[in-house]
């Protein structure tokens, strides 16, 4: 009995122990450099590498990169991007050849596709997460400079402000600014995507970030009283980093690059009257010089070998034309875009009208006051209202177009709920009544009511959207398919507890917790929701496409023509890896057919939905059924029952 006391004592001791090793393991400087890896490492799974490749890829944008990229490795030919042998001009090479290493590295699949992408979403959330850091630095130094001036000053009645809480680890803004920069729709769905969107916007993003990180360094610099101009004829690190980064996104989309870089930065400049000084600190001359020396050998090379056929695809159709006319029947009016971020940042893009009221940017006199290091929020605005005006001027209109913006929307927001969960009223407000503990601050009130009512929005669209899903002709079943599954249900119910539960916290004055609840709801929402969803679609819109692909490279005799009509599905070219005929007209189908002469084979292997074989005039008894899935079929057709 003496021995099991004394066993039970020890354990007792032991576990204490290990608590007080927890504790102080926690206090170290490490743990909270721990803790913050595997938040970073959470976010990445959970946004953009969890189940990245267990669905086929997605037409009709996604395998024309990714068979582009796999013809380069086929070719050989780094220079000029070929599709289904033709040249394909629509975008600069490097997301190709970041796809043919990862072929090289993991094989041709679909996670080597979308591995770029995931990527670029991940080192730009890490990235951010550092900018952020910087930034609850700073605001921790100038609390504790606030603190010893009150120490020193005799005690006064008005309450004072800017005390942050001790507030555990997940409310700190860094950790805060990298889950809204990753979790929202816009960058999960492009960072799962092997496009080349999000590369643009890891570079572009990346720069943004790296020049503003270079234009506090300067001021610290400056407070050392060291000279970067005069010392030397570089630019600093970061600033450098900027342009090799602003060389990729040229590498990556174009000039779109560098001209939107270039607009945020100067506008910016121009705004706090200091354009000058930054001209002379950002050394623009070497600049240009790197990017010069990274991007121009690429587009030199591919001129040299195509001549006036790329310039005036490229820079012509892919850009100008774009800007100035609609593209492929892109248009769409002018408030497109509030729609965009509306939903495309959901459900942050709430918080989003209050957090660019709180900067105050109609206060020029008070920015050009503020230290460059307290400048970030500004910086942000102008990040986010550049890009937003730019594609909003532009004719051609699309969704991915304003992804750009989404880092800086995370970074604004980010920095209201800062200030929110450390219960800070903006610098220039006077308080005349003291306040009570966890009072709601009036201005922000009708925006957490706003969040409830729009996530019942959301919840009411989910569990009905099954109504409004029957366009495809490529997954005609899919609203069964979607309601039968029970997701649409699971995911109404996961929006619908998550607006009771911030509700509950608003009348309970937990305003802070709200941040929490929106995020624990968005991220049910991807992993019982989104993610079962993508595999729902692929089962009804791509399957069907790899599995008659696999017949036809079974099927396909020497010589055989394969010829798809009636619509356009890129991903036949990369999962048969062999060149298809598209047609979308019938008529000029059947004169293809006709005029094409073919000793080697009598029969060609035809794809399409059953109405179009009888469009093309083809009975039953005239062509040989290979397979059916889904929407489609696929046949053997003799040429003679075209004569």
């Amino acid at each position: 009995m003496r021995a099991k006391i004394l066993n039970l004592k020890s354990q007792e001791v032991w576990v204490k122990e290990v608590i007080k090793s927890l504790s102080e393991f926690r206090k170290r400087p490490i743990a909270p450099k721990l803790l913050s890896l595997l938040w970073l490492c959470a976010i990445a799974w959970v946004g953009f590498l969890w189940n990245l490749g267990n669905i086929g890829l997605v037409d009709e944008t996604e395998p024309l990169f990714a068979e582009a990229a796999r013809q380069m490795t086929v070719r050989g030919d780094i220079i000029t991007p070929y599709f289904n042998g033709e040249t394909r001009f629509d975008k600069p090479p490097l997301i190709y050849w970041l796809m043919a290493v990862a072929y090289r590295t993991l094989g041709v699949n679909e996670w080597a596709v979308r591995l770029p992408s995931a990527l670029c979403a991940i080192g730009l959330t890490c990235l951010g997460f550092y900018t952020l850091s910087k930034e609850e630095g700073r605001r921790k130094k100038e609390e504790g400079r606030q603190n010893e001036e009150e120490a020193k000053s005799p005690p006064s009645d008005t309450p004072s402000l800017g005390h942050s809480p001790n507030l555990p680890i997940f409310f700190s803004t860094p950790w805060i600014g990298a889950a809204l920069i990753a979790l929202n729709p816009q960058t999960i769905a492009w960072g799962r995507t092997g496009v080349s969107d999000m590369l643009l916007v890891g570079c572009m993003c990346s720069a943004l970030f790296a020049f503003f990180l270079g234009y506090t360094l300067e001021e610290q610099r400056e407070k050392a009283e060291f000279s970067p101009v005069s010392a030397s004829r570089f630019p600093n690190k970061w600033y450098l980093t900027f342009y090799v980064l602003i060389a990729l996104a040229i590498l990556a989309k174009g000039p779109v690059g560098i001209v939107v870089p270039a607009l945020i930065v100067g506008s910016f400049g121009l705004y706090l009257g200091n354009f000058r000084q930054l001209w002379r600190e950002m050394r623009p001359v070497s600049g240009i010089l790197i990017i010069l020396a990274i991007a121009l050998p690429w587009y030199i090379l591919v001129i040299l070998a195509n001549g006036q056929t790329y310039i005036d695809s490229f820079f012509g159709y892919h850009n100008f034309q774009r800007f100035t006319g609609v593209v492929n029947k892109h248009s769409a009016p002018w408030y497109f875009y509030f729609f965009v971020v509306l939903v495309g940042f959901a459900p942050w893009s709430i918080y989003l009208p209050v957090a660019i009221a709180r900067t105050r940017f109609w206060q020029r006199s008070y920015w050009r006051r503020q230290p460059r290091s307290a400048q970030l929020s500004l910086f942000a605005l102008f990040w986010f209202g550049c890009i937003f005006g730019f594609f909003t001027i532009a004719v051609t209109k699309l969704p991915s177009y304003v992804l750009p913006l989404i880092p800086a929307a995370a970074i604004l927001v980010t920095l209201l709920w800062s200030d929110i969960i450390a219960g800070n009223e903006p610098d220039n407000r006077r308080i005349k009544l003291e306040k009570k503990p966890n009072s709601l601050p009036r201005g922000l009130l009708v925006t957490y009511i706003f969040n409830v009512v729009f996530l019942l929005i959301i919840a009411g669209a989910t569990f009905y959207c099954y109504n409004w899903l029957g366009d495809d002709p490529a997954m005609p079943n899919f609203p069964q398919a979607i309601q039968q599954s029970g997701l649409l249900i699971v995911g109404g119910t996961i929006w619908i507890i998550t607006a009771v539960a911030i509700a509950l916290l608003l009348w309970k004055r937990q305003q802070r917790w709200i941040l929490v609840a929106n995020l624990i709801g968005l991220v049910a929402f991807i992993i019982f929701g989104l993610t079962p969803a993508y595999k729902v679609v692929d089962i009804n819109r791509q399957l069907p496409l790899r599995q008659l692909a696999q017949v036809a490279v079974q099927q396909k005799l020497p010589g055989e023509e394969f010829i798809m009509v009636g619509f356009w599905k890129p991903s036949l070219v990369f999962y048969t890896q062999e060149p298809v005929t598209y047609y979308r007209a019938v008529t000029k189908a059947i004169d293809y057919i006709k005029q094409s002469k073919n000793p080697t084979s009598p029969s060609i292997l035809l794809l399409g939905y059953p109405e179009k074989f009888v469009q093309l005039g083809l009975q039953p008894n005239q062509y040989q059924l290979l397979d059916s899935r889904g929407a489609y079929q696929l046949a053997r057709v003799p040429r003679q029952a075209f004569r």
